[in-house]
């Protein structure tokens, strides 16, 4: 497969991973979309920032469209990580929140927001959502991975992306070729062409490898014109 040059050491983490599997604290379950190993067959555009790195390598063509990352394709299995027993995969329902969630509005829809996930009222009680892009908080997880996007460094804690707003940390698109160490339950293995890919939301990653470690780069899809 063709994906370009590495930016190996653009992107730094600092997040231990200590199981794979989450525990339900102040709610109970619902069926979560789990790992799943399927066949994308049609593809739309995902929503990620381009960056403005030029990529040195072609991109991966298939299906009308064009899959561009700078490091080399390297495969290995997607192992959801484990963010600890108070994180909570989108989908996943709570009766309650624990009394340090805070109400935060974005575009005149109010969210809750607690330890690294964005709640939305549901059925009586919270259903985990993908947090939304402006959503400002003071502060995110201590276990959040600093990652450089090429121009700003950028804030990543269980699948979402946060940039520094003066003392307060706003909600972010992911910025194309971002390189984070792990991607949480919820994402899908998906097969394209000869490739797996994992799509977390509408977001694609690309299996690399970077001094030796397993990590994941944001892929910037365009339609093949």
């Amino acid at each position: 497969m063709n994906n370009r040059n590495s930016i190996n050491n653009r992107n730094s983490g600092s997040i231990r991973n200590s199981g794979n599997r989450n525990t339900n604290i102040s709610g109970n379950t619902i069926n979560v979309d789990r790992s799943r190993d399927i066949t994308i067959n049609n593809n739309r555009n995902t929503v990620v920032r381009r960056n403005t790195v030029v990529y040195a390598r072609p991109p991966y063509v298939y299906g009308g469209y064009r899959y561009h990352a700078y490091n080399p394709y390297y495969f290995h299995p997607y192992t959801p990580f484990y963010y600890g027993p108070v994180w909570h995969p989108w989908g996943f329902f709570v009766a309650a929140l624990a009394v340090t969630a805070i109400v935060v509005s974005v575009e005149s829809t109010q969210y809750h927001y607690d330890q690294g996930v964005w709640y939305a009222p549901s059925n009586g009680g919270y259903t985990a959502v993908p947090a939304p892009v402006g959503g400002t908080v003071n502060n995110i997880p201590s276990g959040a991975q600093t990652v450089n996007t090429g121009t700003v460094n950028n804030y990543y804690y269980g699948g979402t992306y946060y940039e520094k707003d003066g003392s307060t940390y706003k909600v972010v698109p992911p910025t194309a070729g971002t390189i984070v160490d792990n991607l949480p339950e919820g994402g899908k293995e998906v097969t394209i062409g000869n490739v797996k890919y994992v799509k977390f939301g509408e977001t694609y990653y690309q299996p690399i490898q970077v001094d030796g470690k397993n990590k994941y780069e944001v892929v910037l899809v365009e339609e093949d014109k």
